[in-house]
């Protein structure tokens, strides 16, 4: 659909275009594709129970599950406002809103600041620390899609945006982030590298005909090897997270699944097709939710 197409439309079916705007946002914010706002998750809530004895205060998972969701959205936004005259050009963001016309430059500013703006209102029912941890989240989340232009780690970037939520939920708990969390941001770092360069590489031929850096164009044909290694220093992370916070057997059986989860995803990559390095990807949501599990069942018994 042209612009003008669209702009007509808008003047001829007013009441259907309010609702089709905001079908719009939500494409935007990728409110049909969770897989995002899992991989976020996942991490917040994995601090969360190891920042807590016991059950985590319904206070905090409101505040931190409501703030993941707005975050990721913010993210996402942002990522399409810089990446707006490149995504025309890739098979598979060609149709997203801000892209093809159906989402204005200005409409996509608004909305980021909106959702930012909410997120960061939820931050003040925290603490002082974990309010200015928020600031560093917002910034490094906000920097991170024009990273694309002047480094081949973006990837990097962006796995200490996501990380973020780590130590917040270690502040908001005990007003401290000890160095067992700082620990789980490290490794956490270490696993959206990882299955954000499994991501990169399904995009490899379009960015690099656009311009666009990531570790997967920089680690070439040794890409899964680099992954294989990366992902493997994430789960040496994880297992010593395990021991500082004297977690059971149930916490390893849950990294002992997601280890198996990895080696299945590097396995199937083996040909590098993108859609076998996209599953690879989605798997990851099962990777987070296997240690997440561990943890859970490890304070229950």
């Amino acid at each position: 659909m042209t612009k003008e197409t669209w702009e007509l439309r808008k003047k001829l079916l007013p009441s259907p275009y309010w609702q089709e705007r905001l079908r719009q946002y939500g494409l935007l914010m990728r409110v049909d594709r969770p897989i995002g706002t899992l991989l976020l998750l996942w991490p917040t809530l994995w601090a969360l129970w190891l920042a807590n004895e016991s059950f985590p205060p319904v206070s905090l998972l409101v505040i931190f599950t409501l703030g993941v969701f707005l975050t990721r959205s913010a993210g996402c936004v942002i990522n399409d406002f810089a990446d707006r005259h490149f995504d025309g050009k890739v098979e598979r963001t060609k149709e997203r809103p801000l892209a093809n016309g159906r989402v204005t430059e200005k409409e996509a500013l608004m909305l980021f600041l909106g959702l930012s703006l909410t997120a960061f209102g939820l931050v003040l029912f925290l603490n002082t620390f974990s309010i200015a941890l928020s600031v560093i989240a917002i910034a490094i989340a906000t920097i991170y899609p024009f990273m694309k232009r002047v480094t081949y780690f973006p990837q990097v970037v962006l796995g200490a945006a996501f990380s973020m939520a780590i130590p917040m939920a270690f502040a908001a708990s005990q007003n401290q982030v000890p160095m067992a969390g700082w620990l789980l941001y490290v490794a956490n770092l270490l696993w959206v590298l990882a299955y954000d360069t499994l991501y990169g590489m399904v995009d490899k031929k379009d960015d690099l005909k656009v311009g666009i850096k990531s570790t997967a164009i920089l680690f070439g044909e040794a890409d899964l090897q680099i992954i294989a290694t990366i992902q493997g220093f994430f789960l040496f992370g994880m297992l010593l997270v395990g021991a500082r916070f004297e977690l059971n057997y149930w916490y390893y059986l849950g990294l002992a699944l997601a280890a198996g989860l990895i080696v299945w995803q590097l396995y199937s990559c083996r040909k590098r097709k993108r859609e076998d390095c996209f599953k690879a990807f989605l798997n990851n949501n099962w990777v987070g939710a296997s240690i997440f599990c561990g943890i859970l069942l490890a304070r229950l018994t």
